[in-house]
């Protein structure tokens, strides 16, 4: 991991222990600046490494056309170690030449209290007429710490990833369904194949419809990446295996969470653990459609477009308080339902090129099959690199942004406070 110096105004990498996150290899850094003026760009469909420090707001420069929505991700990954609150986090948000907000996404650390990723979504939405930050232009995307007094003077290393989605060839719906099956499946069964998670979004696994087991560590968080295409519905949970030895309970042990192609949050679940077998799952999701835009839930307005979906499952560093540092066997039950259906026509590419669309290293439609290939075998194919048997044309994305407490069995949202500006 490389440093860079800082200039004034301006803050670099951070330095410390090895991050437990994976990073996207090569990417170029970028400095926040404290002055609008002295934003650095974003070039549309790039991933950069940036330093958040625990004061102050930190900002840089998207120059928009009138007709492209455009997202930047924001996974900031505290130090291992480091000391951080329940309330603690990152705010992101989108703004026009004259500061008002396209567009602010808040996640903080949570119940579990220790450094985990956590990722925010910034967005300018030109497809949503007679709102505002629709005009060309220069936008920024402004990054600032949440913070306690107790908080650690760490600074947290950022990944920052941006795409951008060209407009339709014709308008068509701008209303989200009112209708779709929304009975959670039954969990996949058969044969559970061994598949190897990655440590960031950049280098998620790709996995498709089967059983997957790895291995996780407390404090770990495993990213997969699962193809969707238009018109299909995904369901997933996580089980942690039973430990065998040790005492207590651990209130949100593991948490399973969803990110959509651009790593925004879209739906998670989590479980307490007393050394018995537990399973976290997803809710009922909609069929990937591109009006569920429209929506106000998350779980539905995230599906809306095809792609790489990203499943992030965190086991809490509190579980080897009580039941030793593992690592604990987890399973990963993945399911795509529905045949695929043509998406909307859009007006050029998006960028990155290919990232709404599911195909396979030569083409084929991979969406609702086994992802990373028939056969067990320990690899598996990571996203966007490495030798595989599967290669999905994605962008890279985000862990851990939002938490979910379930304590006796009910799920307990926490962690996130997502807001759509308009006119």
């Amino acid at each position: 991991m490389g440093t860079s110096a800082a200039l004034p105004g301006t803050v670099a990498w951070a330095a410390g222990p090895p991050s437990p996150y994976a990073f996207a290899a090569d990417a170029p850094s970028v400095e926040g600046s404290t002055s609008t003026a002295d934003a650095e760009r974003l070039a549309p469909g790039a991933t950069y490494r940036s330093s958040l420090p625990v004061e102050g707001a930190f900002s840089y420069r998207l120059d928009l056309d009138a007709t492209s929505t455009a997202y930047v991700a924001v996974t900031a990954v505290p130090p291992p170690g480091t000391t951080v609150a329940a309330t603690e986090g990152m705010r992101v948000s989108v703004q026009d030449g004259n500061s008002h907000s396209c567009s602010i996404d808040t996640v903080s650390i949570g119940a579990d209290r220790r450094p985990r990723p956590l990722t925010a979504l910034g967005t300018r939405d030109a497809s949503r007429a007679g709102t505002r930050c629709q005009e060309a232009g220069p936008y920024y995307v402004v990054v600032e710490r949440i913070h306690k007094e107790e908080s650690a003077p760490d600074a947290w290393d950022l990944e920052i990833a941006t795409v951008s989605e060209p407009r339709l060839d014709q308008a068509g719906e701008t209303n989200a369904p009112d209708v779709w099956d929304s009975v959670s499946p039954e969990s996949v069964t058969g044969e559970v194949r061994r598949r190897a998670g990655g440590l960031g979004f950049a280098t998620a696994t790709s996995v498709g419809q089967g059983a997957w087991r790895d291995d996780i560590l407390p404090g770990e968080t495993l990213f997969y990446a699962v193809p969707v295409d238009w018109g299909q519905q995904l369901h997933a949970n996580a089980e942690l295996s039973s430990s065998g030895g040790g005492d207590g309970v651990v209130a949100r042990a593991l948490t399973l969470s969803l990110y959509n192609p651009v790593r925004g949050y879209v739906d998670g679940g989590g479980v307490l653990y007393d050394g018995s077998q537990r399973e976290a799952g997803l809710r009922a999701l909609p069929p990937v459609a591109y009006p569920n835009r429209y929506a106000v839930a998350d779980r539905v307005s995230g599906m809306r477009f095809a792609g790489a979906y990203y499943l992030a499952v965190h086991l809490s560093e509190q579980v080897a308080d009580k039941f030793g540092d593992g690592p604990f066997g987890m399973t990963l039950r993945v399911g795509v339902t529905g045949a695929p259906k043509d998406g909307p026509g859009y007006v050029g590419e998006s960028e990155p090129r290919g990232v709404f669309a599911v195909t396979g290293s030569g083409g084929e439609t991979v969406a609702g099959g086994d992802a990373a290939g028939e056969g067990g075998g320990d690899g598996g194919g990571a996203v966007g690199g490495g030798d595989t048997s599967m290669k999905l044309l994605a962008v890279g994305g985000i862990g851990g942004g939002t938490v979910l407490l379930a304590v006796l069995g009910v799920w307990v949202g926490v962690g996130r406070r997502r807001v759509g500006v308009g006119g």
